[in-house]
């Protein structure tokens, strides 16, 4: 070989690379977007790939044309990103960083090409390549730094003092108080001195929740009263720790076991030496109870288990009442009939409402028509007698059914945490849907009544007081997920009116009057569009809460979808032009169909936080979108196990006793990544006054998770779907812990700016909770960290932070 071939064939190999590169880019664009075009979607892709298919022709043959009409393609490019997706960060990533990548190699090889044309090179190449790779770095950079959804209006809450009278003693509540406001009137730890919060304590439960996707997650928020930290492991063993130590002080191992669902979400707690409040308001008072003086179980602890147990326990001890039940013990099987252990499990703490104890229970969603019931049972706390109960299909019966027969079977149920307001001796409980949750053919009236409702029942009676409707004949399993927040909201004219609080799946928030259940801020009534399921009772119209904003909850278009480059970001497109979709309420039918947020929330069990000083309320979501197909089957189809991998994800279940199975998935790209744009989670502050978005950013990285399952190590703020709750204090932060990687944060509550975080073991979904230790005078924040969902780390933590002890 000569020199001059040589030099030749080296001067070649860069031109063919660009020419490759343009190449592999056109047949992707033409390919993918020929098909997207005749699926009635955009025609920019099947467009730039046809014009880099002949640029990557003139690259092969060393023509300046290649390059000059590269250039035009890639300047058109970007004149359609910004008109399609706006000047939105991550959008313009998914769009032009792979071609701003391919832009950089062609404006390198540029000098190469005028030389092969007889040109003088110049440096006009890589004058452009360099400014292309600040871009391109830039973009990398920005990748890095938080993007806010909505910017700081500069209106958040401020900082008051906390009043020495009025701060906060114990953590007796799941939600810290019986109308789970999860906030705490603390300021020791404040925005000031957040970043100097260390680990304190770490204890080991020993109990290891080992998930094969069916439900197998700590997601507990411990409870403190006085110089003791109590929790809950998955298999419902509970556990007594020093607060100021982590030490442990007695347990009582439970062992509760269940196929498909390991978790405890929290304990009552109660002490018959406290007085019972008295309701303000008229209503029937708490029935009184008394232990004797001396005997145990003065204060007690109890829990609901997985295998369907109500479980009382000394607080100071760890024994079981003997006083409760059968030796501490109830069957809550009891009544159901025929009840798998896979089918029926309590999912949620029971709620103290006075002196009763009151507890609902998860049945198992999309597995068969004929289904446990949905009672929800009202107990003596300190004898475990049964003083009523609620069955939505027989609501006013309120006694335990006769021998041989059950309560109403396939009735809606209340899985999520309920709230209390001893000023009116209420209970307010979420509800859910029955039980096949997306065909809703052989729902009752009272099915349709209670379904995806507000419930609110006199504690002591179980009689009903009003009954409020988010969703109507409810085929999306948008039950009600969380904890109702009682609140006192502002009208306009400065009064304030006893309100409840609560998000939904459907990414709604509906604020009502607790004394009638009326909406305070407008929700209207939107028509929606039916599906072909024969005889499906489709409502006409569906209610939206729009006097509140809408979290995720946005009406996708074509424009919305995304991926980590343009080539998933494509095949997203293309699946959701292939797909029917009408917004909110698309109804599931024989063809593929979107419901976006899917029946993973918008917002879930790990309920709002507030700032009752300042009028605020924070709120954590997830954004995954659903598709689904009903697909004809028999009958006697067999039934599913009742496990929750069938709601996460998933493949065709087969709804016994419907003429149907539900094929169902979520909508996701071909990496594993959501399809529309990101943040797929976010943390929002609301300020309750002007019912505004103050602030809202995205919450978590791709650090511990990523595409097909492989962490990528990256701290990309991208926010990812939060699965468990916050605290708010009045030391002007907002702590959160349930996202995808492995941290616990705090966030500035004015600003939502992340002011402190700390690395977990493992993930977590638990819900931060904090207290002042009373033997100390220290403030300790305390959270538990068993495993995130996506992950097949477990772990059995329970870690303390604090402030470093002054010198």
């Amino acid at each position: 070989m000569t020199n001059n071939t040589h030099s030749a064939s080296v001067a070649r190999w860069p031109m063919w690379l660009a020419g490759l590169g343009t190449l592999v880019f056109a047949l992707l664009y033409t390919g993918l977007g020929g098909y997207l075009a005749s699926l009635g979607g955009s025609w920019y892709f099947v467009l730039a790939g046809l014009g880099m298919l002949v640029s990557s022709v003139l690259l092969f043959k060393q023509r300046l044309a290649g390059a000059w009409l590269f250039a035009l393609v890639m300047i058109l490019s970007v004149i359609w990103s910004v008109a399609d997706a706006g000047l939105v960060f991550w959008p313009q990533v998914s769009r032009l960083f792979a071609l701003g990548v391919l832009s950089l190699v062609v404006a390198l090889v540029y000098p190469t090409l005028r030389k092969a044309n007889g040109l003088v090179p110049g440096n006009g190449g890589y004058a452009l390549a360099v400014l292309l790779a600040i871009a391109v770095a830039g973009g990398a950079y920005g990748m890095f730094i938080p993007h806010d959804t909505v910017s700081p209006t500069g209106d958040g809450p401020g900082l008051t003092k906390v009043d020495p009278a009025h701060a906060q003693k114990d953590w007796k509540h799941y939600g810290n108080d019986e109308g789970g406001s999860r906030f705490a009137a603390l300021d020791q730890i404040n925005r000031g001195n957040v970043s100097k919060l260390t680990p304190a304590w770490t204890y080991h439960t020993g109990d290891v929740a080992i998930s094969d996707g069916n439900g197998a997650e700590d997601q507990d928020t411990p409870l403190q009263v006085g110089d003791k930290v109590f929790i809950c492991t998955p298999h419902n063993n509970i556990i007594a720790l020093d607060a100021d130590t982590g030490k442990e002080l007695w347990k009582r191992d439970v062992h509760a076991q269940s196929k498909v669902w390991q978790r405890c979400r929290g304990l009552a707690y109660f002490d018959a030496t406290t007085p019972v409040a008295a309701p303000t308001d008229g209503s029937t008072p708490a029935a009184a109870v008394s232990v004797a003086p001396g005997a145990m179980c003065q204060r007690r602890l109890l829990t609901n288990t997985i295998d369907a147990r109500l479980i009382a326990v000394d607080a100071d001890t760890g024994e079981y009442c003997k006083d409760f039940g059968n030796n501490g013990q109830i069957d809550l099987k009891a009544g159901l009939g025929n009840v798998p252990d896979s089918y029926y499990q309590l999912s949620s703490a029971p709620l103290m409402a006075g002196t009763t104890v009151v507890v609902g229970g998860r049945v198992a969603d999309n597995v068969q028509t004929d289904m446990p019931g949905g009672v929800i049972r009202g107990f003596d706390v300190v004898t475990g007698a049964m003083r009523w109960a609620f069955d939505p299909g027989n609501p006013e019966d309120k006694k335990a059914p006769a021998d041989g027969s059950t309560y109403v079977r396939s009735t809606p149920n209340s899985w999520a945490p309920m709230s209390y307001d001893p000023s009116m001796n209420t209970v307010f409980l979420p509800m859910g849907s029955s039980s096949t949750d997306i065909y809703g053919v052989e729902r009752t009236a009272l099915n349709h009544k209670y379904g995806a409702s507000v419930l609110a029942l006199n504690a002591t009676t179980g009689e009903e007081k009003w009954v409020y409707q988010t969703v109507h004949n409810d085929l999306w399993d948008f039950d009600l997920p969380m904890q109702p927040t009682l609140t006192d909201f502002a009208k306009p004219d400065g009064t304030k009116v006893p309100a409840m609080v609560i998000g939904t799946k459907a990414g709604q928030i509906y604020v009502l009057d607790r004394h009638t259940g009326q909406p305070l801020t407008k929700v209207e009534e939107v028509p929606v569009k039916k599906s072909d399921i024969p005889n499906e009772p489709y409502s006409p119209t569906q209610p939206k809460s729009v006097g509140m904003p809408q979290i995720g909850a946005q009406t996708l278009t074509e424009s919305d979808m995304w991926g980590a480059t343009p080539f998933d970001q494509m095949l997203c497109r293309i699946q959701f032009k292939k797909m029917r979709y009408d917004g909110l309420y698309t109804a599931p039918g024989t063809d593929i169909s979107l419901s976006f947020p899917g029946s993973l929330g918008g917002m879930n069990w790990g309920s709002l936080s507030t700032d009752p000083v300042h009028g605020f309320i924070f709120v954590n979501d997830m954004r995954l979108g659903l598709w689904s197909q009903m697909v004809p089957q028999q009958k006697d189809a067999k039934a599913s196990s009742g496990g929750e991998a069938l709601n996460t994800g998933m493949g065709a279940v087969p709804l016994k006793g419907t003429p149907y199975a539900v094929n169902k998935n979520r909508f996701l790209s071909v990496a594993g990544i959501p399809c529309q744009a990101p943040p797929f989670g976010t943390l929002t502050a609301i300020d309750m006054k002007t019912q505004k978005i103050a602030w809202q950013v995205p919450v978590g990285t791709v650090k511990d998770t990523g595409p097909m399952g492989i962490k990528m190590g990256l701290s990309m703020p991208i926010g990812m779907p939060t699965l468990g709750g916050t605290l708010s204090t009045q030391g002007g932060l907002v702590f959160i812990a349930g996202t995808q990687d492995y941290y616990l944060r705090a966030y500035n509550s004015a600003t939502g700016e992340e002011a402190w975080k700390a690395r977990l073991p493992v993930g977590s979904q638990g819900g931060p909770m904090t207290f002042v230790s009373p033997k100390t005078g220290k403030q300790y924040v305390v959270i538990t960290a068993g495993g995130a969902r996506q992950s097949p780390d477990r772990g059995d933590y329970v870690i303390a932070y604090a402030l470093p002890d002054s010198k």
